[in-house]
């Protein structure tokens, strides 16, 4: 590989083509510079900058408060330490469900100042496919999302899997239609039925990423704290950990106070 193709920075187009070739998808959300520079060097395929960074993060019940200032602040750090990765910024609650020209302002502002390859829009009814459309032809690639929309969370009932019933089934594959017609270059499931999201992966010529919606997904994406462990208060039955690092974390500041207060620390090593 070239020192070009090595510097080349990732696109939405590559994600379309892997999963062409029948490539599994790697999507990780991350939030920060350092955390990104770490997924990016582990291979994924895109890093989400997720509004979820307002409970994982922020310590709130629910994403909805969650700013477009604030979505641009972290998809600028984490574009910092990840220059090279497709990054995706998730638009914030009201950023693009009032106006197709809210949304095309807003998406193509978070685009321009953060750096972003792209962006992803709750929701797959008119309004929202209208929305994806117009910022398609604005020149930015969308992802969609549906099944649990956490933007949704009051009207959804809480966190709730999503399309169990033939009705709710019906819409969600009428949805996923309707995205990629808009121009959707791909779309994430989070809580929907495993044999659902089969028939909409089946349905769709983009690819699809599942979060909690089984193995047939063209790709897969998790929380970076939540699959290393660190955010101990959320286990949801999709979630695999594959670090307790929660557990390191109380252990070497709990090693450190003890250094401090017995003044092992600094020794004469950690001096000048």
């Amino acid at each position: 590989m070239s020192a070009h193709e090595q510097a080349r920075r990732a696109t939405a187009r590559d994600l379309i083509q892997k999963a062409s070739r029948g490539e599994k998808l790697v999507v990780v959300t991350a939030y920060d510079a350092l955390f990104a520079r770490l997924v990016a060097a582990a291979g994924v395929d895109a890093i989400l900058v997720g509004d979820s960074l307002g409970n994982v993060v922020a310590g709130l019940d629910s994403t909805i408060g969650v700013t477009l200032d604030q979505m641009i602040y972290h998809a600028t750090i984490v574009r910092r330490g990840a220059p090279n990765a497709l990054v995706i910024v998730d638009m914030p609650f009201l950023t693009f469900q009032v106006s197709v020209e809210d949304a095309v302002r807003n998406c193509g502002r978070a685009v321009q100042e953060s750096g972003a390859g792209a962006v992803k829009l709750e929701g797959g009814d008119e309004l929202a496919a209208a929305a994806v459309a117009a910022v398609v032809r604005l020149g930015v690639p969308v992802m969609g999302h549906l099944g649990f929309t956490p933007q949704s969370v009051h009207a959804l009932g809480g966190f709730r899997v999503q399309g169990r019933d033939a009705e709710g089934a019906a819409r969600l594959l009428d949805d996923a239609r309707r995205l990629e017609d808009a121009g959707a270059f791909a779309v994430v499931l989070e809580l929907v039925p495993a044999e659902l999201a089969a028939r909409v992966s089946e349905a769709l010529a983009v690819p699809t990423i599942g979060i909690g919606a089984g193995a047939s997904c063209d790709g897969q994406v998790l929380v970076l704290p939540d699959l290393l462990g660190l955010n101990e208060g959320f286990s949801p039955k999709f979630l695999k950990r594959y670090a307790t690092m929660a557990d390191d974390v109380r252990d070497a500041v709990r090693r450190f106070a003890e250094d401090v207060r017995a003044g092992a620390y600094p020794d004469a090593d950690h001096s000048f």
